[in-house]
């Protein structure tokens, strides 16, 4: 996957701040120390109090919206809470008064049984069970893991101290645990690269801070300095991956790299929160303008973005999809009023003025900056043809990019299938037929058989090829 230049120093520096832990145990992580429980108990405290308040926040907003998802990542945020309050209460010299297998038990379960909640997530099946359902399943997780705790507490002696540092149930934990906490950062990075929001980047740094605290945990007992650094850098993991999320419940928005991937589309129905406020500024000035020409440009983003990743475009290639998109029709702004909202079909004279405008619309966006050279490729080009017919360049099939062949078939589809004063909308079955009439010449096969089905999943039908067959027709029929 190629990285644009100026997304690459962001992931470096992410990468050196998620591995500054894991130096940091390398180097001094095996140094013996003595320092007193009470250290233990309110560090422990304080990081059972962040992931509770993590908790409350996310079940409240998730019952409000109805979103099991985050109900469910706020489950996973109670089970850490309990388990980390029953690990400092366990504290030896408090309650109990020499090392016991409550501390040893959830100080190796905390972070894989959070993971494994947090893991499930992102799986549909949750959406079955139901807000209310999920949080009465949630609230007697929770009183059962606190009232076996406490009771373990008072009887030291029921819990096994297990799991010891690297015994063969510590590294088995550990190794179920760092697939799991794998798995989360990369589906939190894959969501940062389609966003681009540091605070994305902020969750996959959190997440691999408490992939790196769990091997102290299991590896490392506490006469060893790295054990009470992966305390630390547990909190410090929490405190990432939550505040992140406090922000988007902040803003009503969901927090996308827990509570399950994002998709391309959320790209394009939230274009001020994911690919930033200048967009969004195009797309109201280009309402303001004529409101027919801004909504399609927002039915070609979205099913193109479909395409895009049913064709399996990377992350950052689905982002430029999106953006260019939603600006591929910015060029109409230079379009008189009398051609664009003309109420019958234009002449060659009229018709030459409306094919500047891909031309007009990246000269725009180059003026003002901030726009990709793959965001202005799709622009410039959304109108060329594979048989070199189209505009305003004439490219052929080996100069034109797959992205802009995606945009050129979804742009077409959507043109055909909308009502135009000089002409009636034509059915779904005669537009996709046309299509298909002009795959190697004007469209590419790839591209008309994904949004053929990205089509049958948006209208709930089983994909069929109707029998009529159309030819041409598409300047005619397209040409605005």
């Amino acid at each position: 996957m190629r990285l644009s230049e100026r997304l690459f120093p962001v992931l470096f520096l992410g990468a050196v701040a998620a591995g500054f832990p894991t130096l940091v145990e390398l180097a001094v992580g095996h140094h013996t120390v003595t320092i007193d429980a009470h250290i233990h108990f309110y560090a422990v405290g304080f990081t059972a109090l962040a992931a509770a308040t993590a908790c409350v926040a996310l079940s409240i907003v998730g019952a409000r919206f109805n979103d099991t998802r985050t109900v469910l990542v706020g489950g996973a945020f109670g089970v850490m809470a309990a388990l980390l309050a029953l690990h400092g209460l366990a504290t030896p010299g408090f309650i109990i008064p020499t090392m016991n297998g409550v501390i040893i038990f959830t100080g190796g379960a905390t972070l894989p049984a959070g993971a494994a909640l947090l893991a499930l997530s992102s799986m549909s099946f949750s959406r079955r069970i139901g807000v209310k359902r999920l949080l009465v399943i949630e609230g007697v997780l929770l009183a059962a893991v606190l009232g076996i705790g406490i009771s373990a507490i008072f009887d030291p002696s029921a819990v096994p101290q297990l799991p010891n540092a690297n015994s063969t149930p510590a590294l088995a934990t550990l190794a179920v645990g760092l697939l799991l906490f794998g798995l989360l950062a990369m589906r939190a990075l894959r969501t940062f690269l389609l966003t681009r929001r540091i605070s994305d980047l902020l969750v996959t740094i959190g997440i691999i801070w408490l992939a790196t605290s769990l091997v102290a945990a299991l590896t490392m007992d506490y006469s060893q300095l790295g054990w009470w650094l992966g305390h630390g850098f547990e909190l410090d993991g929490i405190l990432v991956v939550g505040i992140p999320v406090a922000l988007d419940l902040a803003r009503s928005v969901q927090s996308r790299p827990l509570a399950g991937d994002i998709h391309a589309a959320d790209l394009v129905g939230s274009e001020e929160t994911f690919l930033g406020s200048h967009v969004r500024a195009l797309t109201r000035l280009l309402a303001d303008r004529d409101d027919y020409t801004e909504q399609h440009t927002r039915r070609v983003a979205l099913r193109a973005v479909q395409v895009g990743e049913l064709l399996g475009l990377s992350p950052s290639r689905l982002r430029a999809l999106a953006t260019g998109g939603l600006v591929h029709d910015i060029g109409k702004l230079s379009v008189p009023d009398s051609i664009l909202k003309k109420p019958g079909p234009l002449d060659d004279d009229e018709y030459t003025v409306i094919k500047r405008h891909p031309e007009h619309g990246m000269k725009l966006l180059e003026g003002l900056g901030g726009f990709r050279e793959p965001v202005l490729r799709l622009v410039r080009d959304h109108h060329e043809r594979l048989d070199g017919k189209g505009y305003p360049r004439g490219l052929r099939s080996d100069q034109i990019c797959l992205d802009t062949r995606i945009m050129s078939a979804c742009d077409v589809y959507d043109a055909l299938i909308s009502p135009r004063v000089y002409r009636p909308a034509w059915t779904h079955n005669d537009a996709m037929a046309l299509l298909r009439s002009e795959v190697g010449t004007a469209f590419d096969a790839r591209c008309v058989n994904a949004l053929e089905q990205v089509l049958a999943h948006e209208r709930g039908e089983t994909l069929t090829r109707p029998d009529r067959v159309f030819a041409g027709a598409v300047a005619v029929a397209t040409s605005r």
